[in-house]
């Protein structure tokens, strides 16, 4: 397990899938997440037996006072470059503006840069979620770039930003 200010990082059990399920299909949390397509328990399980096999790939659930609340996780590990993608959902709304993503964000970060020994930690998200770019501006995450209509989302299409932090800022 790793541990943040409040929240625990543990394995996603098998037993958490039904959660993913039910958040996944939730359209507060599919706002800025994920498919918009409903998400079937097999199909959840398929993606939680390829993502115990990858060795791209580090996910975690997310516990706060002993409830699974959301995931978090580093992707396209590249380890001769040294970075990887990262991403984090709370999945339940009445969770959200509680600090529990930051926490997570940060202590996943930690992890990545303490642990894993990498360079860089770089993410993308919708340009107008407003609040997930102002908890990774928060975290130290700085925009790169973006990508102009990149997403096609509720009928029309929508920007994503890149953003990243490198072990030398996250250490200063």
């Amino acid at each position: 397990m790793i541990y943040g200010d409040r929240v625990i990082l543990r394995a996603i059990e098998r037993e958490d899938l039904p959660d993913y399920v039910r958040w996944m299909n939730e359209p507060a949390v599919l706002e800025y997440f994920a498919d918009m397509v409903p998400l079937s328990l097999e199909k959840e399980e398929k993606w939680y037996e390829d993502m115990l096999q990858d060795p791209r790939v580090r996910a975690f659930a997310i516990e706060f006072e002993g409830q699974h609340v959301g995931s978090a996780g580093l992707s396209d590990i590249d380890s001769r470059n040294a970075k990887a993608e990262i991403g984090l959902f709370i999945g339940l709304p009445e969770m959200w503006d509680r600090g529990l993503g930051f926490d997570a964000l940060t202590t996943l970060v930690r992890f990545g840069f303490e642990q894993m020994n990498l360079n860089r930690i770089y993410l993308r998200v919708f340009a107008g979620n407003e609040r997930a770019i102002h908890l990774y501006e928060k975290a130290g995450f700085r925009h790169e770039g973006c990508w102009r209509q990149a997403e096609f989302r509720h009928g029309r299409y929508h920007d994503l930003l890149w953003m990243s932090v490198l072990r030398e800022e996250w250490n200063s």
